[in-house]
């Protein structure tokens, strides 16, 4: 049965990776090209002249710039308020500590559309539309990350933390030198998803910002797209750079995001 699952396998992967494959011949295909059949989108002549053109010509390679600021600034924080949230949920008595935890899961069952308007009119009372800030300080507040790294932090025997606080230990070197390294797993695959989930995110940034400086790349790409409707080559030029940090991310990472997606489905 082995050939089977691997054949069925095999099938998976090209269907996945066609689109993929046919993006990056065709955005090395020369503008005007004529296509008549299917192997005329593999044939040569092939060029790079379009990627120079759309880096150098538009504002794509700004807009990388900022996604990856927003990307990588949201992923920090993000994971840093969680693991705070979900280690003083975890292990730290207070009152209504249960009820704040439901508060917390209770986060989950709005969907974020409905808090789009007053979302919206928060960050315009506190000036906050049209910064980075804007596009940073929403997307922090991140219940599934804190009920994940809740889950983990919960398996860390309270024994081991009572031993260090006997040895002097207080509850921030607890966090810092056993807390943390002992779920750092748990960590990064939280940090991945997050970073693709910002990456990805259009309809925020799409209400918040205006000045095409500050353009996202879910944003950039289809002002520049719609621009050359009548070309198929420049639009996949697009899409490959933009895709480019994207697959890197996730060749290098593979492990890790799958982790994540299999613990995003952990119940506190």
């Amino acid at each position: 049965m082995k050939w089977l699952y691997r054949l069925i396998s095999a099938c998976m992967a090209f269907l996945f990776a066609a689109p993929l494959v046919w993006m990056l011949v065709v955005s090395i295909k020369e503008e005007g090209m004529k296509i008549i059949t299917v192997l005329d989108w593999f044939k040569p002549p092939y060029s790079l002249d379009v990627y120079k053109e759309i880096l150098t010509g538009t504002k794509l390679t700004a807009w990388i710039g900022n996604s990856l600021l927003v990307a990588v600034l949201v992923m920090v924080l993000t994971v840093s308020v969680a693991a705070l949230a979900g280690f003083a949920l975890s292990k730290i008595p207070f009152r209504y500590r249960t009820f704040m935890f439901f508060v917390v899961l209770a986060g989950l069952l709005i969907p974020g559309e409905a808090t789009i308007i007053p979302l919206y009119q928060v960050a315009k009372d506190m000036d906050l539309l049209n910064s980075y800030q804007g596009l940073i300080i929403p997307a922090l507040a991140s219940p599934v990350a804190v009920i994940v790294l809740k889950s983990f932090f919960d398996g860390i025997p309270n024994d081991l933390l009572e031993s260090v606080q006997i040895d002097g230990g207080g509850t921030w070197r607890i966090f810092f030198r056993i807390v943390l390294p002992l779920t750092r797993p748990a960590l990064a695959s939280m940090a991945i998803l997050t970073f693709i989930g910002s990456w990805n995110n259009f309809l925020w940034p799409f209400l918040s910002i205006t000045d095409d400086n500050l353009f996202t790349l879910p944003m950039g790409i289809p002002t520049l797209m719609s621009q050359y409707s009548e070309d198929y080559v420049k639009p996949m030029v697009i899409n490959a750079i933009a895709s480019i940090p994207i697959i890197i991310l996730f060749v290098t990472f593979e492990r890790q995001i799958v982790k994540g997606i299999s613990m995003s489905g952990i119940k506190g």
